[in-house]
């Protein structure tokens, strides 16, 4: 019986996309930018203390060997011969930080997140040391002094972890942020592997000006961080090297952007003043501001969008970052147990149709854009006798639709103009209720991709594109015509600014709940600063009574 034909459709091109909730494998159509196939595996977090956010690096490298796999036995199902795969680009959480051993390939230490609080008090050492006329760290990376980015991780293992502090002594140890860890590992680890990072990667670990696009030596002394450990600084589309086991044995990569960079490539936002904002763990809203780096007054960040090419020119964008978007749906499923699944918050929101004036404010690790406050904790306030999980649910949802409205007020107050529409993308868009909302809040228009895998598309075209593979043309005519849903505001202008001059009110209340910092120490003294509205809320739960809150 003669073989089963396999499909010709041309070249293909696979996208790592390492999030913080989760790992998938993609495989476009590169002529088309169609999905063909994909694989998804849920990555767990630990909490090891309050305030503590870790990870597993094995645990991720193996979560991405497992899903090419079960990606390429997917498109032999579907007679797709996995030959014609010819690049592949790696998309990735940013800031989170890796620091491992290069003669044996172990990591030294659990992954420190992104999302991790533990450096607070390293922080505000730090700050002290900066002269107030001269913040020559933001002025050199576009980044305030923040928990937030891999500086003050690396420095944390530097002065906590011996077997990082010893494996720098020995001229053993190799940082890394996500993406040079699995750059590293598949083209080889400990036979060869490559030790790089692409310039949007770099540029949020606090270490790398944004000027020159070199690891900065005066910031390295200021944090105290050897540049012996660093990896190599390439363009975001280049063969770094090739695969070197798995079914994709010496398909080269040569695609690498942080995860919001990849969305904006995505999205296709190659114009000065275009926009994205993806929803995934937190929420992040990126515009393009071209080959210049422009400043924010207004909470913003400044940060490297993409370069695309060793030869190409940098383009920058300002970025305002919330770290708690759909990170607050699983906190309602793990921690409270209001929800078995993710996709049952929308079912739950529907029934009620209003947060019946429950405002609830996720700020799990501190307030990122536009307050960078550290001292904030969540808090679920405006409850009654009345309020029930559908209301907890619906008040979550608008949660990160205000947080967005934050973020998108200080972009328009810092560009002079505001956006007309909002271009969005990630997992929480396929929540038809959080998407009108956002219109609702936003007072614009919302405008969702019919594939809303932006993120792994941008990696992937930033793979296709790469001297040596060339089968990605990113040129404006040819790039691909994409259907959108739209989304537009439908209560009026007047009950959209009241509902978010009530939620200002909320951010207002979850501020200065810490006010001593002891993560660091693991002082059992920690459990104090665990914000009062944490028992406030703990103690309104249980007097809802189990009617409500079980159902």
């Amino acid at each position: 019986m003669a073989a089963t034909k396999k499909a010709v459709l041309g070249p293909l091109v696979g996208a790592v996309d390492q999030g913080t909730s989760s790992t998938r494998f993609l495989v476009f159509n590169s002529k088309t930018a169609e999905l063909l196939s994909h694989h998804q595996v849920e990555i767990k977090q630990e909490f090891p203390r309050e305030g503590w956010v870790e990870q597993d690096p094995k645990e991720i490298l193996q979560s991405v060997y497992e899903c090419i796999e079960k990606t390429c036995e997917k498109l032999g199902q579907l007679n797709i011969d996995i030959s014609n795969i010819k690049a592949i680009g790696v998309s990735n959480q940013r800031e989170t930080t890796v620091v491992w051993d290069k003669l044996t390939g172990e990591p030294l230490y659990n992954a420190v997140v992104w999302l991790d609080l533990r450096t607070q008090s390293t922080v505000e050492k730090l700050s002290k040391r900066i002269p107030g006329n001269n913040n020559f760290v933001k002025s050199k990376t576009g980044l305030p002094l923040s928990t937030y980015f891999s500086a003050v991780k690396l420095r944390w293992l530097l002065d906590n972890v011996r077997k990082v502090q010893k494996a720098v002594e020995e001229n053993r140890a190799l940082f890394g942020t996500i993406d040079s860890w699995l750059i590293w590992s598949l083209t080889g680890g400990v036979n060869g592997g490559v030790h790089c990072t692409d310039v949007t990667n770099a540029s949020r670990t606090m270490l790398f000006n944004i000027h020159s696009l070199e690891w900065d030596k005066e910031l390295c002394e200021f944090f105290g961080i050897p540049m012996a450990i660093l990896p190599n600084v390439r363009s975001s589309s280049e063969i770094y090297g090739l695969m070197k086991a798995g079914a994709l044995e010496g398909v080269p990569i040569s695609g690498c952007l942080g995860d919001q960079s990849a969305a904006l490539v995505g999205q296709m936002c190659f114009q000065d003043g275009q926009a994205k904002n993806t929803y995934g763990t937190g929420c992040f809203l990126l515009c393009n501001t071209g080959h210049k780096c422009v400043f924010s007054e207004h909470g913003l960040l400044t940060t490297v969008a993409y370069k695309l090419g060793r030869d190409k020119p940098v383009y920058y964008a300002l970025e305002g970052s919330v770290a708690i978007a759909g990170a607050v749906i699983r906190w309602l499923r793990d921690n409270l147990g209001i929800i078995q699944s993710s996709e049952e918050i929308e079912k739950l929101a529907k029934e009620v149709g209003t947060s019946y004036g429950c405002y609830f404010v996720p700020a799990f690790s501190g307030l990122y854009a536009p307050y960078w406050e550290p001292s904030a904790r969540g808090i679920i306030c405006g409850l009654t006798q009345f309020t029930n999980k559908c209301h907890i649910a619906f008040a979550a949802l608008e949660a990160v639709c205000f947080q967005t409205r934050e973020i998108l007020d200080a972009m328009n107050r810092d560009c002079g103009i505001p956006l007309s529409h909002l271009q969005v993308d990630g997992g929480m868009t396929s929540n038809k209720i959080l998407m009108q909302l956002q219109a609702d809040i936003l007072y614009i228009p919302v405008v969702k991709p019919s594939m809303p895998e932006t993120t792994a598309l941008g990696a992937a075209m930033a793979a296709g594109a790469a001297e040596g593979v060339g089968v990605w043309s990113l040129e404006p005519e040819d790039l691909s015509a994409v259907t959108m849903e739209r989304f537009e505001p439908q209560i009026n202008a007047e009950e959209s600014e009241i509902r978010y001059s009530t939620w200002k009110k909320a951010v207002m209340k979850s501020m200065g709940w810490v006010t001593t910092q002891s993560p660091e120490s693991g002082d059992p003294s920690i459990f104090c600063s665990l914000p009062l509205g944490f028992f406030i809320v703990s103690s309104m739960v249980m007097l809802i009574g189990a009617r409500y809150i079980s159902g």
